[in-house]
């Protein structure tokens, strides 16, 4: 419930964002008629049409984007036939083309005897439904995200129910007041004429603005800079405590949002196993450990499309050994910062009966191919067996919905324990101890593990973070400062504004912005971001033929010198080679906010998210 009431609130916030302008002129179309006959047809149409096509484009694929293109443009054309029709009543009359017949008995159509019909108006909701592009802020991002990872649901489309009623909601209200304002001007004005040519003009301006792409261009931009900061206050106020459905997150150390909420970014993110919350351990040492809560069955291992160094396992398989089931995905900043941990209870305590099944969930389209994978694994050391869940079956199968995310399993296939994010490896490691004592196991190794990461796996320094995790695709992007706005799927040239104020971010030079990154379209360019934080880190890869891409990174104008990352040298070279995360900064000493400027000597680099730590 608290999402779904989560998800409502932040259709309601979309009346004040400036994208939702182009559908308005349809809705006030409609004042001045009996709302129950009028108004209300028209937002039931516009909120189960939205509904339903967001539902199928967030697990049906591309084709079902590419279906609604065409929906869209054939609702343009009713509408404007609508438009038209209002303000020009007589058009029929002198002319006799098809569509404007087809306009005009369109317009009659709406009313009968004087009054309204129901499925006229129902009919116009449908199509303004369809030309719909709501304002992806941190809420719907929420909604979408977790719907594509989670597969068709019904609670998916319950929560994009309740944001498409939430916008309806509010519409409505504005409907009524404009149906008072109306009256009163027909009353003292005799202006009824007027107002009504007046509402068509302002219908096909908003054809014209969404034919030429304003509600998901200009519109949008200023949407998410007016209504984002409202969503991710609401995000962190009500999204705090699990709560099943909503989006995949990549944790952070203290479990709190980290990152914008349109997409998996660092922090906490709703959902846990029922079973309720991680049991606290009594500290080594000390009194007897608190007994662990049966959560259930552990789910199926089944539905992965490769295993790497393993034969496919299976709980069957595994019944008598104490799992340790961890998601991660190689690009995760707060996975490669727990990855030290999790390897050395594998070494550890290997022996004594622990088995440990990494579960590689991508994020990005990159992770999906199994050599990056491999090779990431034979870098960062990973020998223990990795289920590759492309499809998120063991995903879903776990109701999982974060990155990294630890299932501890008992011997007797039941889940016991799990933790969400980096930290709190000591109660992680007592759980290990305890379920293997329970399963009978001697000499268990005593003591807690301590390791000396080094590189992007050193702990964070989360009191110095003041950024949150960014991407640079539109569909999840925010913050974004550069002119002019984000231009989605085609390269454009972009300029940096004089000053960026503190976590925002952009593009100097020709880039493509598509979904999930941006990539450089001309022979060099730039990213700027003004952050506050111990370590800047950047997912970034070469292009399609891989050739190498060559970049010089500066602070505040000048070379990083001992403020370099692990993959820049002292005067702020480096290369990109390869599809990862790249540690650009790691400062010494004291944290304020800095101007980090990455500048790209070749073209085809494609940029993908920043970190912070």
């Amino acid at each position: 419930m608290l999402l779904i009431a989560l998800a409502y609130l932040g259709g309601v916030l979309t009346i004040v964002s400036p994208c939702i302008l182009p559908v308005l002129p349809f809705v006030f179309s409609r004042a001045g008629q009996p709302f129950a006959r009028s108004g209300l047809p028209l937002l039931l149409g516009m909120a189960l049409t939205f509904a339903v096509v967001a539902s199928l484009a967030a697990v049906g694929g591309g084709w079902v984007v590419a279906a609604n293109q065409y929906g869209r443009w054939v609702a343009l054309v009713l509408v404007a036939l609508f438009a038209l029709a209002l303000l020009w009543p007589g058009l029929s009359e002198r002319l006799t083309r098809p569509l404007v017949a087809a306009g005009a008995r369109l317009s009659e159509s709406a009313q009968a005897d004087g009054q309204p019909r129901i499925g006229a108006s129902l009919l116009l909701g449908v199509a303004a439904g369809l030309l719909w592009a709501p304002c992806a802020g941190p809420i719907l991002g929420l909604i979408l995200t977790g719907a594509a990872l989670q597969g068709a649901n019904t609670t998916s489309t319950l929560l994009l129910v309740a944001y498409a009623a939430g916008a309806a909601t509010s519409m409505a209200a504005a409907l009524l007041l404009g149906g008072k304002v109306f009256t009163a001007l027909k009353r003292s004005l005799g202006a009824g004429e007027w107002v009504r040519r007046g509402l068509g003009g302002a219908m096909l301006a908003g054809v014209v603005a969404i034919a030429l792409g304003l509600d998901t261009g200009i519109l949008a931009q200023l949407s998410t800079a007016s209504t984002g900061g409202i969503e991710q206050k609401l995000v962190e106020r009500l999204g705090n405590k699990p709560a099943e459905g909503a989006m995949a997150m990549r944790g952070s150390q203290t479990m709190m949002m980290q990152g914008p909420g349109m997409a998996p970014s660092e922090g906490a993110g709703p959902s846990m196993m029922a079973g309720g919350s991680a049991m606290r351990m009594a500290p080594a040492g000390g009194a007897a450990a608190s007994p662990l809560p049966d959560q259930g069955a552990a789910p199926s291992l089944d539905g992965a499309t490769q295993w790497l160094n393993s034969a496919p396992l299976t709980m069957q398989q595994l019944r008598g050994k104490v799992v340790l089931v961890d998601f991660w995905t190689y690009s995760c900043i707060n996975c490669l910062r727990t990855l030290p941990y999790v390897k050395a209870w594998a070494e550890k305590y290997g022996g004594q009966g622990l088995v440990v099944v990494g579960v590689h969930a991508p994020e990005f389209a990159f992770e999906r191919d199994v050599s990056n994978v491999t090779k990431a694994m034979k870098d960062l050391g990973i020998t223990y067996p990795v289920a590759v869940d492309n499809k998120y079956a063991i995903w879903r199968a776990f109701n999982n919905q974060y990155w990294p995310a630890h299932y501890f399993i008992d011997a007797k296939g039941h889940v016991r324990h799990h933790h969400f994010g980096e930290g709190n490896y000591a109660e992680s490691e007592r759980v290990i101890q305890q379920l293997l004592q329970e399963a009978g196991a001697t000499r268990v190794a005593q003591g807690l593990t301590e390791v000396d990461a080094q590189g992007v796996q050193r702990a964070a320094d989360m009191d110095a973070v003041r950024s949150p995790e960014t991407y640079l695709g539109y569909e999840r992007g925010e913050n974004f400062a550069s002119k002019p706005a984000a231009v989605h799927d085609k390269a454009a040239a972009y300029s940096l504004p004089a000053s960026l104020s503190l976590n925002a971010w952009g593009l100097a030079g020709r880039w493509n912005v598509d979904a999930e990154r941006a990539t450089l379209a001309g022979p060099s360019g730039r990213i700027a971001y003004r952050f506050h934080a111990r370590d800047l880190h950047l997912v970034l890869g070469p292009g399609p033929d891989g050739k190498p891409v060559r970049f010089k990174v500066s602070v505040d104008g000048g070379a990083p010198g001992d403020a370099h990352g692990m993959d820049v040298a002292a005067d702020g070279s480096g290369t990109v080679t390869e599809q990862r995360l790249y540690q650009l900064l790691r400062q010494p000493g004291d944290v304020g906010e800095r101007t980090f400027t990455i500048e790209f000597l070749d073209p085809d680099v494609s940029a993908y998210a920043f970190t912070f730590g």
